[in-house]
């Protein structure tokens, strides 16, 4: 029989290996999650029975279902349509369809995986910059950024946040309330300043912005009747998530329900719908919570809990003001998944420690929401989404340098966790209600602000 010091020590080796794994991106990351997942079973740490209940099959089901149900509607070319309306209604002006293309994004990304997301607009933009003349990389940054902004306003959003509300009582609608106006804020002031970065690279004249007139946006419609199906199942599963929490049922119920639906009514072979849904991903999850599971089981995390209830006193401000700027950091340098999966049950053990409740524990989750998605726009590496765009781009014979991404996109990050520093800040010492109306409120006035100074940029670009 293993020590307990020695399950420790090797329950953290792994842990570590594995995490090393990742980041170097030597070994495909599903890999290295099932290796160390394997090692432990092996070891003994984690028997078969605690390895799938370490598995967070909420988690799992939620992300299978939407994957269906993105992979079918997809097929319909709703997304390039979307894409191609939103160029037209910004008349051409390049600087407009920054802003454009960086709303359907990052709305998009409230609703469907960042990297499916990023999948369906990139192409769309490379042939828009193309006809205008001009570089695309100004807007695949901004595109890149918006996805993991408006990845996090919603439960759906972004993996951390199916994660998150899958270990907690949060809702969809609680995420909506609480996230959604901050987020908007900063989508906000984020592409005003790509806007200002970028406005001497996006300089087109009157007959060359015409161009974008030519594009048939309507071509894209490969399938009218299967889009109306996907439509009415996409808001019946929406609509699903808006009520969960009043109907008790797990988000993964809606979701799966929805895919259950969708296939019922398209009458799709179900092989060709499967092929839609990651199934590395799906297999990265379900390695990386056996391998915290063990961290847990051994004990590990409750010392790291106690360790940061030491060094924050236990006073709840400065505890989810560390959660985020430490989960901001990280996630701009590592993979945001699996740093939230280690710090979910950290988070719970601090809590018992620190016997915190109610809105103080949410505050301790929205803290750690708000670091891990924003702080992914930190670096290249910092999320899916940014690798796949920089892959994408490489094909085409652009390549998007770490350094060049950094110099732009780190102290945007900075902003925007300084913002939401202040917003959690607001958020803990008034009720939610005036603190929604109250950032509501300056989002109007920043984007009424900033749509005056548009105008002057659009006259001079």
């Amino acid at each position: 029989m293993m020590s307990e010091h020695l399950q420790v020590y090797l329950a953290t080796g792994v842990f570590l290996a594995t995490y090393g794994l990742i980041v170097s991106e030597k070994v495909h990351r599903a890999v290295a999650a099932f290796c160390g997942a394997a090692v432990l079973v092996l070891a003994g740490i984690m028997t078969p029975e605690r390895s799938v209940h370490a598995v967070d099959w909420n988690t799992i089901g939620l992300l299978v279902g939407m994957m269906i149900i993105v992979g079918v509607t997809r097929e319909t070319g709703v997304f390039e349509y979307l894409a191609i309306r939103a160029a037209k209604m910004a008349r051409g002006r390049p600087l407009a369809i920054l802003a454009a293309l960086a709303a359907v994004t990052a709305v998009l990304s409230a609703f469907l995986d960042n990297v499916t997301t990023v999948l369906l607009i990139v192409p769309v933009t490379f042939a828009i910059a193309r006809k205008l003349g001009l570089s695309p990389m100004p807007f695949l940054v901004s595109e890149i950024l918006a996805s993991n902004i408006g990845g996090t306003a919603t439960l759906i959003g972004d993996p951390p946040n199916i994660m998150i509300g899958s270990a907690t009582h949060l809702g969809f609608m609680d995420f909506v309330i609480n996230l959604t106006p901050v987020v908007v804020l900063i989508h906000v002031i984020t592409i005003f300043i790509l806007q200002l970065i970028y406005r001497k690279r996006l300089q087109v004249p009157p007959e060359v912005q015409n161009r974008i007139f030519e594009f048939d946006e309507r071509q894209e419609l490969k399938d009218m009747l299967l889009l109306r199906k996907c439509l009415v199942v996409l808001g019946l599963t929406i609509l699903g998530f808006t009520l969960h929490q009043y109907l008790h049922l797990e988000s993964s119920v809606i979701a799966l329900s929805g895919a259950s639906l969708l296939l019922l009514v398209t009458r799709a072979e179900p092989e060709h719908p499967l092929h839609a849904v990651e199934w590395p991903v799906i297999f990265f999850f379900i390695g990386l919570f056996v391998v915290v599971g063990a961290l847990e089981e051994v004990g590990v995390i409750k010392m790291l809990a106690e360790y940061a209830m030491e060094v924050t006193g236990g006073v709840i401000i400065p505890t989810g003001m560390l959660i985020m700027w430490l989960s901001a950091i990280a996630s701009a340098f590592v993979d945001n998944i699996p740093f939230v999966a280690t710090m979910i049950p950290l988070i719970k053990d601090m809590a018992q420690l620190g016997h915190i409740t109610g809105d103080s524990l949410n505050y301790l989750w929205w803290c750690l929401s708000l670091g891990a998605c924003l702080g992914g726009n930190g670096t290249i590496i910092g999320a899916s989404a940014n690798v796949v765009v920089v892959g994408m781009a490489e094909k085409r014979g652009l390549p998007i340098t770490f350094v060049g991404f950094l110099k732009t996109a780190f102290p945007l990050m900075l902003m925007s966790i300084v913002i939401s520093s202040g917003y959690m800040l607001l958020w803990y010492i008034l009720p939610t209600v005036p603190t929604l109306i109250a950032v509501l409120g300056l989002a109007v006035l920043v984007g009424i602000v900033l749509s005056l100074f548009n105008r002057r940029l659009y006259r001079t670009a």
